[in-house]
């Protein structure tokens, strides 16, 4: 399936839990902090916008900010928030599409790189956000690390999440660097509702790669927004980019 019909009206709706998951506060105050120290002065873009998790909370904060979502209906629900004329947003694939303007800071969260299932695409995402920041400027990219350590020989799944109403499983495909991610929501009933979305994993090295293809260098990388030390054992990291500044 296309990003454009697995991000449809139904996930959409579903996206927002004010107070608890991505929404927490303790999740999102620390993120939003640490973009708007990146922003500092200048303006932010935001790469896969959604309903606007983190531009909001960032637009309160004073810094400018402008997106890019391929979602028609993730933008509906954005809207429900704020108008175009606070938060405007460029319909279009955070790999190609170009928004009007020079950023301080180009930002892509909570794993939303993996969605382009192409190393190439994913290439074409770090040039694209070269392209739009000043000199000095930073690429700041929030992503998982595989979990390729938990598959055995001859298991294909692992399972990320088990609560009461939820269950999150990975299904890898080693050979093309692909994942599925399952979620199965559901309640006393028989009947389970179902989610699934496609990526492409990318390790910490590969991507500092892509970052030197686009003319960035590795300014730092941490294991959460919170400035955590990255090590072997971090399920998830914070890696910010640089361009060199104006001679």
């Amino acid at each position: 399936m296309r990003q454009e019909e697995i991000w449809d009206i139904d996930a959409a709706q579903r996206y927002d839990t004010p107070g608890t998951g991505m929404f927490a506060p303790e999740v999102l105050g620390p993120t939003v902090d640490r973009l708007a120290e990146f922003a500092s002065d200048g303006r932010a873009l935001e790469f896969a916008i959604g309903t606007g998790r983190v531009a909001v909370d960032l637009a309160e904060r004073g810094v400018p900010v402008t997106g890019i979502e391929l979602s028609g209906p993730m933008i509906d629900r954005l809207r429900t928030k704020v108008d175009e004329e606070r938060i405007p947003v460029v319909v279009g694939d955070m790999a190609t599409a170009r928004a009007p303007g020079e950023y301080t800071l180009v930002y892509l969260v909570f794993n939303t790189i993996s969605n382009l299932l192409t190393q190439a695409e994913q290439v074409a995402c770090f040039r694209n956000a070269a392209a739009h920041l000043t000199p000095g400027g930073r690429f700041v990219v929030e992503l998982w690390v595989p979990e390729l350590r938990k598959l055995p020989p001859g298991q294909q799944a692992t399972v990320g999440h088990c609560e009461l109403g939820y269950i999150g499983l990975d299904t890898y495909d080693v050979l093309h660097q692909h994942v599925v991610s399952h979620h199965f929501h559901f309640g006393a009933g028989k009947q389970a509702q179902l989610f699934r979305s496609p990526h492409r994993y990318i390790w910490p090295a590969e991507l500092d790669l892509m970052a030197q293809l686009a003319g960035f260098e590795l300014e730092n990388r941490h294991a959460d927004w919170a400035g955590t030390e990255f090590t072997a054992e971090s399920r998830s990291h914070v890696s910010v980019y640089r361009l060199p500044t104006a001679s």
